[in-house]
């Protein structure tokens, strides 16, 4: 089985202070290694990234056209916590911070997930999952 060792989630992005202050608000720290005037690494647990990089900087990764996240969706990055309360507080911060809310939340008893945009308009959607609970099926 193929396993990697880290992830790296690229996103462009209009302005890095402001994205800097959105999700350093939303309690998450920055790898400043990695972060400058072009990009913000962002650490969303061991091994993993989203690295937000300026607009011009991303378009030297790729020939194709970037997207506009506020008018179509490439991706959206799901990301798992251990509370509920944890996936309404990243909400309810990135709302309070200049984010969106894209639809209401949704629990299925075993599964909690709500989501947000940030104010580039990329999609998060932060869950909890309880295991155990998954209904036969699923």
């Amino acid at each position: 089985m193929t396993r990697t060792t880290g992830l790296f989630v690229n996103l462009p992005i209009s302005d890095v202070a402001r994205t800097r202050a959105f999700y350093t608000a939303l309690g998450f720290e920055i790898n400043e290694a990695f972060s400058n005037d072009k990009a913000v690494a962002v650490i969303l647990g061991e091994h993993q990234f989203a690295m937000l990089l300026q607009r011009d900087f991303f378009r030297t990764f790729t020939q194709l056209e970037i997207a506009d996240p506020t008018k179509s969706v490439q991706c959206l990055v799901a990301i798992q916590f251990d509370t509920k309360g944890e996936v309404d507080a990243v909400v309810e911060t990135a709302l309070a911070n200049g984010g969106g809310e894209p639809h209401p939340p949704e629990d299925m008893g075993f599964m909690y997930q709500r989501a947000f945009s940030d104010p580039d308009g990329h999609g998060w959607g932060p869950f909890w999952m309880d295991p155990a609970g998954i209904p036969e099926g699923h």
